[in-house]
C-alpha cells in the first residue's frame, strides 16, 4: 500500500529552487544529502540545475516514469503542477504549498478541486499544507524538515508540520531512531486512517506515534486504530478537544459528555495510548520502543536516595499499580550483597555512596524475582556518584524480559550518564513520576492487548414496539420522549418497569392506585417540563386514595402557577418498589463516534463530583463491568466494612441493553435512566425515571 509514496524509484520536485532557504531548494537538498538511491528530478523552467542536478522545464520532459511528485509552488500554480505530475505518470503527489482550506473559502474550493482531480485519476495526495514525508529505510527525505534522522522503530504521523520538526529534533537529542515520518497537513485525500493501516503492517515500524487535531472519520479511525493496536503500540496526542464538538445537551449524560470525552472513549476502545502532553508523547514512545511490555503491575524501585524512592512509590500507587512485595530469596540476596545500612524493602535503597556494582546487584535480584513485573532505577548525583559508569553497568546487565525505566535526576552532573543510557537504548526520564507514567502507559496497553475477545451480547427484544413509538414521534416533530413512552421503550428492551398508568383526572388516579396497590408515586407528564421535581410535579410514597386526590389537585394548581404555558398530558401513577442504590446510566450520541454510554452514581456523585465513566457502544459484558470499576464510587457499590453491595452484574446488564437499544436506533440522540434503582444480588433493578431525545428528521432504523 502507498508503494510509490514511501518507496518511489523516481522523485520529481516541482518548484525546485536554486536559492538556499526556499522550500523547493531544501527538499532537493534533503533528498540528495539523505543519500536517496533513486532518481531525483528538480523541475524549474528558469534553471538549468539545482545543487548540481540537471533541471527539467516540466515533469513531462522526463522520458521515464515518475513515481512521486513533490510540489512546492505558489498556490495559484498548484493545480497545473498536479495536472502535469499526473500526466507524467505520478501515482503519488505531495503538495507542500499552504493557503488552502486553512486560509479562506477560495482556498477550500481549490483544495476540493485538487482532491477531486487526484481521486478521478486514482492518484494519492498527501497534503496540501504539509511538511512532506521521510522513510529512513530507503533514505527518502521528501520534506523540508532537516537532515535525515537515524534509523529506528518509531513512525510518526502528524497533522502539524511544526510539531513534526520538533519531534525530529527531540528524537535526535534522545538518540531515538525513526522508521517513517509523515506530515498529513490538510488531509485532502490521505488521512491518519490510511497511515494507521499502512504502518500497522510495516515491518520497520515498532511504535506508531501521532499528533492529531481532528479525526476525519470516527468509525474508520476506530477500526484502523484497533487493527494497528493489535499489532503494535499506537500513541497519540490529540489537541483541540476542550471546545470543539461541544453541543447543547439536556440530559445529564449529554451535559457531561463532550468532544474530549468522546475521543477518550474512542482511544480506550481501540487500544490507543493517549498522551496528554507533548512531553508524555515522547516519554511513552521511548518506553515502548526500547523496552518489553510488563506482564503485570508490580513495580520494584531501586534508588540511591530515600526521597526520590518515596516519590516513585507514591507515583506507582497513584497510577493504580502496585509497589512489589519482594520474594524471600530476593531479600536474602540483597542482604548478603549490599551494605547493612541499605534498605532491603521496596524501594531498595542502595545508599548515596552507591557504586555501579550496587546497582547491578539490585538489578539482577529484581530481574530474577518472580513477584516483580517492572523495574524503575533512580540515580541522584552525589559527590561520589559515577553516572556514566553506572549507566553502562545497568545496560550491560539487562536480561530483556522485564521493562527497566531509568530516572537520572539532575542536570550537568548526570548528563554523561544520560548519554550512555540513550546510546544503550534505555529510556531515561528527568523525574521518577515521568518514568512511572510511561510504565503505566505500557501496562495499560499490555492489559488491552491481552483482554478477552470482544463478544457483544444480543438480547431478545421487542424492536417493533420501539419502532412504532420513535417513528410516530419523528413524524410529528415531538423529539422529547418523557417517562411514559420512555419506559415503554425500555420495557421492550428488557428493563424492569414498575406497574403504572397515565391519569387525566383525580378519580382516574385513585382508580389506578387502587389497582396497582399502595404506596404509589405520582409524577406530572409534560413535554414542556424537563425537571419535574423543581416544578412540584413529583410525589412519592403516597399511602391512600385521599392523599392521591389531594396531591393530584395540588399538583395541577402548582404546575399551573409555575409553568402556565406547559402542556399537561396528565399524571403518571406508579407502584412504589423497594428502595436501593440510585445510579444513572445513559447515552449521548457523538457526531464522530456514535453512541457513548455513561454510568455514575446518582446525587452528589454525578452533580458535584462528576464521578462518571464513558464507553463507546456496542459494549461487552466485561467492558461494562470495567466501566463500573473505573469510578471512584466503585467501593460503595461493591460493599465494604460490613455494608452489603449491590448487584453489579445487573448494572452491567442495563448498560449492555442501552448499548443495544441505541445501536439499533440511531435516531436516539440522548438517553438518561435517572435514577436506575439497584438492590442486592437477587433483586431486580428497576427504572424510576427515563428521558430520551431524538434527532430531528432522522426516521427509520438501522
Amino acid at each position: 500500500m502507498l508503494e510509490t509514496l514511501f518507496y518511489p524509484k523516481t522523485v520529481a520536485v516541482i518548484g525546485a529552487s536554486r536559492t538556499p532557504g526556499k522550500v523547493g531548494h531544501d527538499i532537493v537538498q534533503n533528498l540528495a544529502e539523505g543519500a536517496f538511491a533513486g532518481v531525483i528530478l528538480p523541475v524549474n523552467p528558469s534553471a538549468d540545475s539545482v545543487l548540481g542536478l540537471p533541471c527539467l522545464k516540466s515533469p513531462l520532459d522526463y522520458k521515464g516514469k515518475i513515481d512521486l511528485c513533490v510540489i512546492a509552488v505558489p498556490r495559484a500554480a498548484v493545480l497545473e503542477a498536479v495536472t502535469q505530475a499526473i500526466k507524467a505518470g505520478a501515482e503519488s503527489v505531495v503538495v507542500i504549498t499552504a493557503g488552502f482550506k486553512e486560509m479562506n473559502p477560495e482556498g477550500e474550493a481549490l483544495e476540493k478541486e485538487l482532491a477531486g482531480l487526484c481521486k478521478a485519476k486514482r492518484v494519492r495526495l498527501l497534503g496540501p499544507n504539509c511538511l512532506g514525508l521521510i522513510n529512513t529505510e530507503n533514505n527518502l527525505n521528501a520534506s523540508f524538515a532537516g537532515k535525515m534522522p537515524r534509523k529506528g522503530g518509531i513512525s510518526v504521523v502528524s497533522q502539524s508540520g511544526a510539531l513534526s520538526t520538533a519531534i525530529l529534533d527531540l528524537a535526535e537529542g534522545r538518540h531515538l531512531g525513526l522508521a517513517k515520518m509523515v506530515s498529513i497537513g490538510n488531509k485532502a485525500d490521505l488521512t491518519e486512517v490510511d497511515f494507521l493501516k499502512v504502518l500497522a503492517h510495516d515491518k520497520q515500524t515498532k511504535v506508531i506515534v501521532g499528533y492529531l487535531e481532528d479525526i476525519s472519520s470516527g468509525d474508520d479511525f476506530i477500526k484502523a486504530a484497533e487493527e494497528a493496536s493489535a499489532k503494535k503500540p499506537v500513541v497519540i496526542l490529540k489537541s483541540g478537544t476542550t471546545k470543539a464538538g461541544m453541543k447543547a445537551a439536556s440530559s445529564h449524560t449529554g451535559v457531561l459528555a463532550g468532544s474530549e470525552t468522546a475521543y477518550g472513549a474512542a482511544f480506550k476502545r481501540s487500544g490507543v495510548v493517549r498522551a496528554d502532553t507533548f512531553e508524555a508523547l515522547f516519554d511513552y514512545a521511548t518506553a515502548f520502543a526500547m523496552q518489553p511490555l510488563p506482564k503485570g503491575n508490580r513495580v520494584l524501585i531501586i534508588t540511591n536516595a530515600g526521597g526520590p524512592g518515596t516519590m516513585a512509590a507514591d507515583a506507582v500507587e497513584k497510577a493504580g499499580m502496585r509497589v512489589a512485595e519482594l520474594d524471600r530469596n530476593t531479600h536474602t540476596s540483597l542482604r548478603e550483597k549490599l551494605p547493612g545500612a541499605a534498605s532491603f524493602g521496596n524501594p531498595v535503597d542502595v545508599l548515596g555512596d552507591a557504586d555501579p556494582e550496587r546497582y547491578v546487584v539490585a538489578l539482577l535480584a529484581a530481574q530474577d524475582d518472580p513477584d516483580v513485573d517492572a523495574i524503575i532505577i533512580i540515580l541522584t548525583p552525589q559527590a561520589m556518584t559515577k553516572a556514566a559508569e553506572t549507566a553502562r553497568a545497568i545496560a550491560e546487565n539487562l536480561k530483556g524480559d522485564k521493562p527497566v525505566l531509568v530516572s537520572f535526576m539532575g542536570g550537568h552532573a548526570v548528563m554523561p550518564g544520560r548519554e550512555e543510557l540513550a546510546a544503550a537504548g534505555l529510556p531515561d526520564y528527568e523525574s521518577p513520576e515521568r518514568a512511572v507514567n510511561a510504565l503505566r502507559a505500557m501496562y495499560d496497553y499490555a492489559s488491552w492487548h491481552t483482554r478477552p475477545p470482544r463478544i457483544v451480547t444480543r438480547f431478545r427484544v421487542n424492536r417493533r414496539r420501539v419502532e412504532r413509538i420513535i417513528s410516530r414521534r419523528v413524524r410529528t416533530g415531538r423529539l422529547q420522549i418523557g417517562e411514559v413512552k420512555g419506559k415503554s421503550i425500555l420495557q421492550a428492551y428488557g428493563f424492569q418497569i414498575p406497574a403504572g398508568h397515565l391519569a387525566t383526572s383525580a378519580d382516574e388516579a385513585i382508580e389506578i392506585a387502587g389497582r396497582i396497590g399502595y404506596p404509589v408515586a405520582m409524577k406530572v407528564v409534560s413535554p414542556d417540563i424537563v425537571h419535574k421535581s423543581d416544578m412540584g410535579g413529583v410525589r412519592l410514597n403516597i399511602p391512600n386514595a385521599d392523599t392521591v386526590r389531594d396531591y393530584f389537585d395540588l399538583m395541577m394548581i402548582r404546575i399551573g402557577q409555575r409553568a402556565p404555558d406547559a402542556w399537561i398530558e396528565g399524571v403518571y401513577v406508579e407502584k412504589m418498589l423497594d428502595p436501593g442504590l440510585e445510579v444513572i446510566i445513559g447515552m449521548s450520541r457523538d457526531s464522530q463516534f456514535g453512541p457513548m454510554l455513561m454510568f455514575g452514581l446518582g446525587g452528589i456523585f454525578v452533580e458535584v463530583m462528576k464521578d462518571v465513566t464513558f464507553h463507546l457502544a456496542p459494549i461487552t459484558e466485561d467492558e461494562a463491568v470495567q466501566m463500573l470499576k473505573t469510578t471512584r464510587s466503585y467501593e460503595i457499590m461493591e460493599g465494604r466494612r460490613g455494608h452489603k453491595g449491590v448487584d453489579l452484574k445487573a448494572i452491567a446488564n442495563g448498560l449492555q441493553r442501552i448499548s443495544q437499544l441505541t445501536t439499533d436506533f440511531p435516531q436516539i440522540a440522548e438517553l438518561d435512566i435517572n435514577p436506575f434503582i439497584v438492590g442486592e444480588v437477587g433483586n431486580d433493578p428497576w427504572v424510576a425515571d427515563v428521558r430520551l431525545t431524538l434527532i430531528p428528521g432522522k426516521g427509520g432504523n438501522s
